[in-house]
């Protein structure tokens, strides 16, 4: 049985945006197949290296507050084995968010993010969730955020993350920070993105995905940054936790991601040719999108956009579900519905990936990276142009 089949509607192996570049050039030439054993939690050079990464992102870290390992997904099982209690998600959120809660048997509260956009949710909406679940007698302990997000590609505005952060302090919330698609910012000079581990220093868990672009997509390399003062155990117990996962990087793969969180000049020149490819593709995606009718908010981050074809269907009801099978059958890859994301299943909005658009194999996606102008090429064009012609196939918008 194939991984994904749009047949089943059960569970996938990998919920997340393909970015769609190809393996970077200074990947293979780090990787080290004689590399001694890698410590559960990461070795000192790479604890070192991702120090100095969110040092230079205005967070400063010691080595002895980041835990590595093989994707954010066990890491967050881990911390929230040691944390206890239910968890809190955003309505919709990326599907790992709660999918490690109910693997653990905690239930999962739901908050519905704004209309503004970005991963974080309503503080209001927050407070009244928390007050009320635990009248009922549930005991949320953790909020797991995003403020640059999957799946909407959007980005919180500094001011309404104050405003959760206060929220979340008030209640008593450790907050886990899902910041994978923090290098992916559109623009930067437009685009304010603050980490709340820069406001509650000492109530705030970074999760950083490296997949999003500094290692390459399907090896799961993931960083945790852990706070300081009164939570300074909580890296301890957690790194425990990993260990009895056996949640360890390969030892070859370690000497190239430290070498990529150093970020010399070929990884930083990489990212930015990235961020400029993601850029481009998805705003072309996003017009093409909203040409059909469909609400889509303009995406500032990441390779990746939420499309609502709600307006559209006066004439019928369509599902996520019956949407995603329509779209994924029509270009032959993933184009997951809301339901994925822990949005409402009636409703008929769908996750876009744009990374597919970069091409198939690595040398179309070679191109588009270093093309000045990657919509020109004929492939990406093409691409394009079969989003285009599967979405006038949606029901409801016009041919």
């Amino acid at each position: 049985m194939p991984l994904f089949d749009p047949r089943r509607p059960g569970p996938l192996y990998d919920l997340r945006p393909d970015p769609g570049l190809p393996v970077p050039p200074y990947w293979a030439a780090h990787l080290t197949a004689d590399a001694p054993h890698e410590p559960v939690g990461g070795g000192p050079e790479l604890r070192a290296a991702a120090a100095g990464y969110w040092e230079r992102r205005g967070l400063p870290t010691d080595p002895g507050q980041v835990l590595a390992g093989p994707g954010a997904e066990p890491l967050l099982v881990a911390l929230l084995a040691v944390t206890g209690g239910d968890a809190v998600v955003t309505r919709p959120a990326a599907a790992w968010h709660s999918s490690g809660a109910r693997l653990l048997g905690r239930r999962v509260l739901t908050v519905r993010t704004p209309a503004e956009g970005g991963g974080a949710p309503d503080p209001f909406a927050l407070l009244e969730t928390v007050t009320r679940a635990r009248e009922e007698g549930a005991d949320p302990r953790v909020l797991v955020l995003s403020a640059a997000d999957d799946p909407t590609g959007t980005v919180t505005p500094p001011e309404l993350l104050h405003e959760v952060c206060e929220a979340a302090a008030g209640a008593g919330l450790l907050i886990v920070s899902d910041e994978s698609y923090y290098d992916t910012v559109h623009d930067g000079h437009h685009t304010v993105l603050l980490s709340p581990a820069e406001m509650l220093p000492d109530r705030v868990v970074v999760l950083t995905d490296l997949a999003a672009g500094l290692v390459p997509s399907g090896r799961p390399v993931a960083l945790a940054r852990f706070p300081g003062a009164e939570l300074s155990d909580l890296a301890a117990r957690t790194l425990l936790a990993c260990a009895e996962l056996r949640s360890v990087l390969p030892a070859p793969v370690a000497p190239a991601v430290s070498y990529a969180l150093a970020e010399p000049d070929d990884v930083r020149d990489f990212l930015a040719a990235a961020t400029r490819l993601h850029a481009t593709v998805t705003a072309a995606a996003h017009r093409i999108v909203t040409t059909t009718g469909a609400l889509c908010l303009p995406p500032e981050a990441g390779f990746h956009l939420y499309a609502d074809f709600g307006p559209l269907h006066t004439g019928r009801a369509a599902s996520a579900a019956a949407l995603e099978r329509d779209l994924t059958a029509r270009l032959g890859r993933p184009v997951l519905g809301g339901h994925r994301f822990g949005d409402d299943p009636a409703a008929p909005r769908v996750r876009i990936d744009t990374g597919p658009l970069h091409g198939v194999i690595d040398d179309e996606r070679r191109a588009a990276l270093e093309s000045p102008e990657p919509l020109a090429l004929p492939h990406v064009a093409a691409a394009l142009a079969d989003l285009a012609a599967a979405l006038t196939l949606v029901p409801g918008v016009p041919a």
